[in-house]
């Protein structure tokens, strides 16, 4: 296959959703600078709902964005953590996928500590192709052609053959 036509990790998104700031939010992010050796960030709500004790602009949930050969590696072991099983439904047609982790313990290393509690996380990868940054860039933006694009059925056969992965095809 053609250098310029094999699908690469653009990015990996983990997030952690705690849904409330205090002790809690400070516990997730110790647990994601563990497994991941990099420093997350807060997110904040987006507006006050008072059915759930949540107000506007206060922390609720952290992420934290990789790339490279740091996204490649968690991403491998964010795989082996999930069971190396993914559901076609949950590629895009523009061959980003998304899954979640139950238990921040299902990663090598990590111990169940009553104190801290238990996270899950949800992992967004999105994947690209060499050249596509002619569709983002501000000087001589110019369109995607439709070889360079990526679709699910590519991202599909590189992840099995990559992290070996197996893929049902229920959605």
């Amino acid at each position: 296959m053609n250098t310029m036509q094999e699908p690469r990790i653009d990015k990996v998104v983990v997030h952690i959703g705690v849904g409330e700031s205090g002790q809690r939010l400070v516990n997730a992010e110790t647990i994601l600078r563990e497994i991941t050796k990099h420093n997350p960030v807060r997110s904040n709500a987006k507006k006050t709902l008072p059915t759930f004790g949540i107000k506007k602009n206060e922390p609720i949930g952290i992420k934290l964005t990789l790339r490279g050969k740091a996204a490649e590696d968690f991403l491998t072991t964010a795989l082996k953590a999930s069971g190396t099983i993914l559901r076609g439904g949950q590629f895009d047609k523009q061959g980003n996928f998304s899954f979640g982790i139950e238990e921040h313990t299902d990663f090598p290393g990590m111990r169940y500590n009553p104190e801290m509690g238990i996270f899950g996380m949800d992992v967004n990868v999105s994947m690209k192709r060499a050249g596509y940054r002619i569709a983002r860039r501000r000087i001589a933006q110019k369109k995607l052609p439709a070889r360079q694009r990526l679709n699910k059925a590519d991202t599909m056969d590189y992840v099995q053959k990559k992290f070996g992965v197996s893929i049902s095809e229920a959605a």
